[in-house]
């Protein structure tokens, strides 16, 4: 016994002492300094060799790898655990930036090679601050050069977080000397804020992704390294946020050109030469313009900006992006492949987007009038979402109201909206037997349309909770008053249809229907 006790009670000891041993270090500055030690015998078995770099050059120009290295450096956690650091304000008043004081040593690792960085305030040469980067010999070859675009890599994308995104626009054309004006870009929008199909919204977040990393990949395919998208859709959709999540995401300036401003082409180019790199460069409206031609820009120069010798030469590491309301009358060359490279669709508000705009603006996932707000959606009835967010943001602090008040819009100044090419292309029939029967175009569709569509709706949200009292208030006799309004007999033929399931009548028909009882009306009035 008394042989196993005494292996074991060894052990103990052992294991007690390289605990306190643990504590003794990390608990006090003995680690430190036994650090300080090792590295020092270490160094006594390798080579280095030193490599300056001054802060400025022989012709006193200042050193832009310099800036670079600072820049690297004051990003390194290992700043922090250095012996002296000086601590200064940055741009903003809550930033901190770290600079090493002079003949001040801090460890980089790159590589799995350890490199050291001197700041050296003494030259025999002369008086300008130095930079001095200690390397093995043994690791020089291998790790020199991929370390210092390491550096110039990271200080860009340091110095690009730190600088914020700006907003420039363009000045008019007797400006040669300055042609943009720039604030500061602080849009709020993100992703997560925009309203937009997850699925969409996820690929094009991975799109951009990808843009990012394939530098190379379009360099070798003999393409400038840039992205074009065509946002389009009716006004209120959300294009605009879209662009400002884009580059909230990205991190790049924006660059909006204002057409109207623009003297002809040769000035439009210059606007392209003058823009940098990392950047999003949009022209909103462009339909607008191409169907107006305010300016001297022509067709031509527009697809040249878009996708000529000058983009190929200019564009580098930039994204385009272009917003219509629509691109049915737009010509085709402008659309092709290599000018717009994504079309992206921004529909109005259908029930999906209205449920996601319930939850920001309300913070309500489900609601007891959430099944008629579908309902109506059902029928063709729509608003943009920057209608309908600005009727949430009315009623915040009532989403009961703020939900009624959104239905009341639907059923009034939705009317049809959400199936606008059916009712387009009704309308230009309609209109033209109009003219043909009685000489006025607008009459029928500008005012007395409206006002039959207003009072459908009125009459659709009686048939919903109030049919039975309706159908036996109404007269179905085939002996009505000549007198009696055409509301009522609207009316019978909705009820007539509403026991065949009212909610399956598409919205070509209901069309059919507002254009059966304004012309009706029109051919009443002319009788009298």
């Amino acid at each position: 016994m008394e042989i196993l006790y005494t292996p074991f009670l060894l052990l103990f000891i052992i294991v007690t002492l390289l605990f306190l041993l643990r504590v003794l270090l990390f608990r006090t500055s003995l680690i430190y300094i036994t650090k300080k030690w090792w590295r020092s015998i270490e160094d006594c078995f390798h080579v280095y060799q030193f490599f300056k770099v001054p802060e400025f050059n022989e012709s006193m120009h200042e050193n832009q790898l310099y800036q670079k290295v600072s820049i690297y450096l004051s990003s390194l956690a290992s700043m922090e655990d250095s012996d002296y650091t000086n601590l200064f304000t940055g741009k903003k008043s809550n930033d901190i930036t770290l600079h090493l004081d002079p003949n001040q040593v801090i460890d980089d690792c790159f590589l799995g090679a350890r490199v050291s960085w001197i700041k050296d305030d003494k030259s025999d040469t002369t008086s300008c601050r130095t930079l001095v980067l200690k390397v093995r010999r043994a690791d020089k070859r291998r790790i020199l050069r991929p370390y210092l675009q390491h550096i110039h890599i990271t200080s860009d994308e340091v110095e690009q977080k730190k600088k914020g995104s700006k907003l420039y626009i363009n000045l008019d054309s007797h400006e040669q000397n300055r042609r943009w004006r720039s604030v500061p870009f602080n849009h709020p929008s993100t992703f997560d804020t925009i309203v937009m199909d997850s699925d969409l919204k996820n690929k094009l977040i991975s799109d951009l992704e990808s843009f990012l990393k394939t530098k190379q990949y379009y360099h070798r395919l003999g393409r400038a390294w840039k992205r074009s998208y065509l946002l389009y859709g009716p006004s209120g959709t959300g294009k605009s946020s879209f662009v400002a999540a884009m580059a909230n995401f990205i991190g790049y300036d924006v660059y909006d050109i204002d057409l109207s401003r623009v003297l002809d082409d040769s000035d439009l180019k210059t606007l392209l030469l003058r823009t940098t790199s990392k950047s999003v460069i949009l022209i909103e409206d462009l339909d607008r313009f191409l169907m107006e031609k305010s300016t001297g820009v022509s067709l031509s120069g527009v697809l040249n900006f878009m996708d000529g010798i000058l983009n190929a030469c200019c564009a580098e590491e930039r994204i385009m992006v272009f917003t219509m309301n629509g691109k049915d009358h737009v010509d085709p060359a402008i659309l092709r492949p290599g000018r717009i490279d994504v079309h992206i669709h921004f529909p109005l508000c259908d029930f999906a987007a209205f449920k996601t705009l319930a939850c920001s603006y309300l913070g309500v996932k489900d609601h007891k009038l959430f099944p008629q707000v579908e309902e109506i959606f059902l029928t063709g009835a729509s608003l943009s979402p920057a209608e309908i967010g600005e009727l949430m943001l009315a009623n915040r602090n009532s989403p009961s109201r703020a939900l009624k008040s959104v239905i009341t819009a639907l059923q009034t100044d939705g009317d049809g909206r959400g199936s606008l090419n059916i009712r387009r292309q009704w309308t230009d029939n309609s209109s033209r037997k109009s003219t043909e029967d009685s000489g006025e175009h607008s009459g029928i569709f500008s005012r007395e349309g409206v006002h039959a569509m207003k009072d459908f709706r009125k009459l659709y949200g009686l048939l919903r909770f109030k049919s039975t009292k309706i159908s036996e208030s109404f007269d179905m006799t085939p002996d009505r008053k000549d007198g009696q309004s055409y509301e009522l007999g609207l009316a019978h033929d909705v009820l007539a249809l509403h026991n065949l399931k009212f909610m399956q009548i598409t919205s070509a028909y209901l069309t059919t229907l507002r254009i059966t009882y304004a012309t009706k009306r029109t051919i009443d009035n002319q009788n009298v």
